[in-house]
């Protein structure tokens, strides 16, 4: 005997009656019958529970890129077998710079690259732009059929497919669900990731982010996924930064720097003189700071401007760049109470040079001196980086890995450092100057 439920098309949610309104996803007019029977089919596994002793542990390989800090994020490279989800803003650059890695990956072996988007035409256009080599190995396939997409995989066995973007390719039959709606990405990325480990294939899924940051369907396809990565950069920006927000075969802390040029995505492999341009004379308000991106440290230049002078006498203005807005909000209470500076009717600017955004609170010491350097028009010297956290009591915090971030700026020849106190700074040929508050540190750095 069977009987009749109410299925929604989008999360699955199931009803014994129609419903307007999904209760568990919030759509409208979703609900589809489906026939259930009332005797469960019988169930025959694939496999068979084994002992954890008994399970032979077999090292997936790598497979190299040859883009350096494309490798860097993954660990050392990719993971056969492995799906990986790569998203960013629209026009970042995300079909940039994967089809310069399945150009890379096409000297060692076939490589498919899947365009839902574009046609054969468009794509070679971009590789012509691009000035990638015409790869035999390289076979461009415009099609958003999953079937036909996974017959091409099984009959070429290429060694790396690339899917651009997952938001067009369709599951079949009822799977499938509306265009770019969650059941349909979350279909399509499932079955793509069965077929990356029966083929021991790695496949790129090129994700969309919609208008709150996120990934389209970021429950369905960010928990099917090996590797979850995001390309970055501020539109008025060349820069571009890669981040892992999931990795189960490396660590998510690395981060690859890359460059927008006319060829595509550049790498950058010294961060740290393409964030700090250092002229003759330094400049008010300039301040370097060395920073922790991951793993690897970057020294940026935080650069402010204190100016008076409000025009129609409304609020003062703040605004700030690459540096959270609520951390200098507390920043410029601490210059106020604890350096005794009436810094609240001034506008006040930040920014961080070359684009990059500061996201750790090791640079409010920096971001401190900026703003009292720009205020007082006393520059500070140029061959000086400043680091440390500052607490709301205007002291000055330790902050993680110090010795490597001192490490990089006397290897870029800077001569002095004002740091928290610490004790684990043996080996460095800086002159160091802990300063245990801020006032001690504005003392140290302006007199």
């Amino acid at each position: 005997m069977k009987r009749t439920l109410y299925r929604c098309r989008e999360c699955g949610y199931r009803s014994p009656q129609w419903l307007g309104r999904c209760p568990q996803c919030g759509e409208w007019d979703s609900f589809e019958r489906v026939s259930e029977g009332d005797k469960a089919p019988k169930l025959e596994s694939r496999t068979k529970p084994q002992p954890l002793a008994a399970i032979e542990l077999r090292e997936g390989g790598r497979l190299a890129t040859g883009i350096e800090e494309f490798d860097r994020i993954l660990g050392g490279g990719v993971i056969t077998g492995s799906v990986i989800l790569i998203g960013g803003e629209p026009g970042v650059g995300k079909s940039t710079l994967m089809l310069q890695v399945a150009e890379r990956l096409a000297n060692g072996g076939l490589v498919l690259y899947v365009s839902g988007e574009e046609s054969p035409a468009q794509v070679k256009l971009r590789a012509r732009r691009l000035r990638l080599a015409n790869s035999q190995e390289l076979l461009i396939f415009s099609e958003q059929r999953l079937e036909y997409v996974e017959h091409e995989a099984r009959e070429l066995k290429p060694q790396a497919v690339v899917i651009d973007s997952i938001q067009t390719i369709f599951p079949p039959g009822e799977k499938a669900g509306e265009p770019g709606s969650t059941r349909q990405v979350g279909a399509a990325t499932f079955l793509l990731s069965q077929l990356a480990r029966e083929l021991e294939v790695p496949i790129f899924l090129i994700g969309h982010i919609t208008k709150s940051g996120e990934f389209a369907g970021p429950k369905a396809i960010e928990h099917l996924v090996d590797v979850v990565l995001y390309l970055e950069g501020r539109g008025e920006s060349s820069v571009r930064l890669l981040r892992a927000a999931k990795n189960r075969y490396g660590s998510i802390e690395e981060v690859g720097v890359f460059q927008m040029s006319e060829r595509g995505l550049r790498e950058v492999t010294n961060p740290s003189e393409l964030f700090t341009v250092r002229s003759a004379q330094p400049k008010p308000g300039s301040v370097i700071v060395p920073s922790l991106e991951g793993t690897r440290p970057i020294l940026v230049e935080v650069q402010a401007l204190v100016a008076g002078g409000r025009y129609g006498g409304g609020y003062p203005q703040r605004r700030s760049t690459g540096i959270d807005y609520n951390r200098v909000a507390l920043l410029l209470a601490v210059v106020e109470k604890r350096l005794g500076i009436q810094i609240g009717g001034e506008d006040v600017y930040l920014s961080t040079a070359g684009g990059l955004t500061i996201r750790e609170t090791a640079a409010d010491l920096g971001v401190t001196a900026a703003v009292v350097s720009s205020f007082k028009d006393r520059p500070i010297d140029w061959g000086t980086v400043v680091v440390g956290e500052v607490s709301l009591a205007g002291e000055v915090r330790p902050v993680k890995r110090l010795k490597e971030r001192l490490s990089e700026a006397e290897r870029l020849g800077y001569r002095r450092a004002v740091i928290p106190p610490s004790n684990a700074l043996k080996g460095l040929n800086l002159e160091l100057s802990p300063a245990a508050d801020v006032e001690e540190a504005m003392e140290v750095l302006l007199s």
